[in-house]
């Protein structure tokens, strides 16, 4: 999912994904160019790897996309031209390219762990977690001290809900993340949902001791409180990073979400306005105005509101099940039934999207499949109450 592209302070959310953007998307350390390349009496493709290389390192992306290409015309069987091809993607945010183009990489290059690690970050840049798991885990089987594989392992576990594989990956990071307010409150998080008090409460505690009452502390408090429903407990937190900063990005978005829980619509619109003029591009923002919307029977803003964050992210689940329910509400099931259908291609697993899909069916007059859908569904049609609360701070990225 991408979420936003404001700057941020960047000893607080930078860490998350410094293994993202910077080590990670670059060139393999010590790549050379192709061993055993085919020579051509046109080109020499080692001196064109050299070529693309050069641009790569200095942001010309075009310039090094054209140099990988006209190596792999030659040498059809180049890993390493295939994997800084991959990268020029991932420094376009390509994500799906990349991901390709990897994968021929990984195919001429099985031992390059460096590849996997590059395919698991495409995946998760896309939202896909599950499928970021495998390529990460080989990696940290691998390499279990390397950081940056590990912490991207355990944002994944932590993203698919996996609690106790999430506690579990994250905790030997402690040494070098403990004085980090992200690293703290995913671990506190995962620690808690996975019944683990005593690791949830080391963290929770050393979350307080870094803090030294400054904005992002109180944001990533706020979180805490607001993850376990405290939401008076959130709001006072949020308050006090709101008014140290009124501009940390995520801090209105996190208040929006307070208040939308005590369903006090009117200070959750005002709070998501806020951080939409701090992050104009966050799509999640959108998705829970639509809501407040939705829930305060104002149909057209919330159609117009989901629209919006659809937009801005097209494969987010929640909106497109918010458009489902108005568009059953109007009985206009044909197009109710395609926003489920869309919902549970972003995402498979969502028990709310195959009850509300069942009960379009049935109105649909097909009966079988329906009995299907809320078969799947586990005859449920709400997210569980303990369901995560959307975490943006965490995808952000450090540029």
């Amino acid at each position: 999912m991408r979420v936003s592209r404001a700057s941020i302070t960047s000893n607080i959310f930078g860490m998350l994904l410094l293994l993202a953007c910077t080590a990670i998307c670059g060139a393999l350390p010590g790549q050379q160019a192709p061993p055993g390349a085919v020579r051509s009496r046109a080109a020499d493709p080692a001196q064109i790897f050299a070529r693309g290389q050069l641009a790569l390192q200095n942001g010309k992306l075009d310039d090094a996309e054209e140099a990988f290409r006209e190596v792999l015309q030659i040498d059809p069987q180049s890993g390493a031209a295939y994997t800084n091809l991959g990268v020029v993607y991932m420094r376009r945010k390509q994500w799906a390219k990349a991901v390709s183009t990897l994968q021929k990489a990984e195919r001429l290059m099985p031992q390059a762990a460096g590849v996997r690690l590059n395919i698991g970050l495409a995946y998760f840049r896309q939202n896909e977690y599950l499928r970021a798991i495998p390529p990460l885990e080989s990696v940290v089987r691998e390499q279990p001290d390397a950081v940056q594989p590990r912490y991207l392992l355990g944002l994944c576990y932590f993203f698919a809900e996996r609690w106790g594989d999430a506690a579990a990956t994250l905790e030997p990071l402690w040494p070098q993340e403990s004085a980090h307010f992200p690293y703290l409150y995913v671990l506190s998080n995962a620690a808690n949902r996975a019944g683990l008090e005593k690791l949830d409460t080391r963290a929770a505690e050393e979350l307080l001791k870094v803090g030294n009452d400054s904005p992002e502390y109180h944001l990533f408090a706020g979180k805490y409180h607001l993850n376990r429903q405290e939401y008076d407990q959130a709001i006072a937190q949020f308050d006090a990073a709101a008014k140290a900063n009124p501009r940390l990005p995520f801090v209105h978005f996190n208040l929006g979400m307070s208040y939308l829980g005590k369903q006090n619509y009117a200070r959750a619109r005002e709070e998501f306005l806020k951080d939409i003029a701090v992050e104009p591009d966050l799509a999640l923002n959108y998705e829970q105005l639509g809501e407040v919307y939705w829930q305060t029977q104002d149909d057209s803003n919330a159609e117009k509101s989901y629209r919006e964050a659809l937009r801005r992210d097209p494969r987010l689940a929640s909106a497109c099940l918010g458009l489902a329910r108005i568009y059953q509400r109007r009985q206009k099931y044909t197009a109710a039934l395609a926003e489920t259908d869309a919902a549970l291609k972003a995402d498979p697993a969502r028990t709310d999207a195959h009850y509300m899909r069942g009960q379009v069916l049935l109105h649909l007059g097909r009966k079988e499949e329906a009995k299907k859908e809320l078969a799947a569904a586990g005859g449920s049609g709400e997210r569980p109450a303990n369901a995560r609360v959307p975490s943006p701070e965490l995808l952000q990225d450090s540029q």
